[in-house]
């Protein structure tokens, strides 16, 4: 029994050391603590609030959704990041070994993930240069389609069929990019013998055009003498239709020249994917005009 209440007293001993050494600990750093925490929570409400301020000013502007975009994760990144390292330095946090560990642990992130990095790096050039925006219609590397979204790592096209092409940036930057904003040009080109009448082939085609592709804000069609072929002429005519129903108004527009001209008499037909106005003579492919 004696034992027994000799433990006793002995673990509230202990447990009052304990209380004693917890309400010290409390007294000298409970405040810093509780203002580091506070300073913390503030600081990450504020850089939130930056980050949508800067989106907003840019949408004011009419400045591009991505770079106001990136702007604001900017921002916000910078911001998270200071206001973490003077937390730290209030709870006594000695920055100087965690900002080496970082950079080495930067380098060799950096290393292993040359591919990816290398994209953010061709997205980033892609989103200062603005070489294209949402909505544009862009040719890279013969893929056609309508930007639907520039992120760091990506460009994403939408096809005239719906589907989603996924662009790598870096299969971007360094190329040729054609961009025909919201449109795409048709060009068409017609062989026409020479026992034909240029004028009225013009005349015709040109009808058909202004009727079938003259409208929705686009350039006016274009209707001529393309080239010079042997035995005759090639016409050339080139339209603007909208970059998702490319090849849908193409067909509708080559069939409605087709009968155009079947109804002046001018009989067309195909040879070597060149449409003709009038059949080449036997033997001599080179009165074919090919495009």
């Amino acid at each position: 029994m004696g034992e027994t209440v000799e433990q006793v007293e002995s673990n509230l001993k202990t447990l009052t050391v304990l209380l004693e050494k917890a309400t010290e600990f409390v007294v000298a750093y409970g405040f810093q603590i509780l203002g580091a925490l506070l300073f913390l929570a503030i600081g990450l409400k504020i850089s939130g609030w930056m980050a949508r301020r800067v989106v907003d000013l840019g949408a004011r502007r009419n400045f591009d959704p991505t770079l106001t975009r990136f702007g604001g994760n900017v921002v916000r990144v910078l911001l998270v990041g200071l206001v973490i390292i003077i937390s730290l330095s209030n709870f006594g946090v000695t920055i100087a070994p965690l900002v080496a560990l970082a950079g080495a642990i930067a380098f060799g992130g950096t290393l292993a993930i040359q591919g990816p990095l290398s994209n953010y790096g061709a997205g980033l050039a892609i989103i200062l240069t603005r070489p294209f925006r949402v909505g544009n219609t862009i040719e890279v590397q013969g893929i056609y389609g309508v930007v639907d979204e520039i992120t760091l790592g990506y460009t994403r096209l939408t096809g005239e069929d719906g589907e989603m092409i996924t662009v790598p940036n870096k299969e971007v930057v360094g190329q040729v990019i054609v961009n025909s904003h919201e449109s795409r040009a048709v060009e068409t080109r017609i062989f026409l013998s020479g026992d034909q009448d240029p004028a009225a082939a013009i005349g015709a085609v040109r009808a058909v055009l202004d009727e079938t592709a003259g409208d929705e804000g686009f350039p006016p069609p274009q209707v001529g003498i393309h080239d010079f072929a042997y035995g005759g002429v090639v016409i050339g005519a080139r339209f603007w239709v909208p970059s998702l129903k490319y090849f849908q108004r193409r067909y509708t527009v080559n069939e409605a020249i087709h009968a155009a001209l079947d109804k002046a008499g001018i009989k067309a037909g195909m040879a070597d994917g060149v449409a003709v106005l009038a059949p080449p003579l036997a033997g001599n492919p080179d009165r074919v005009a090919r495009s």
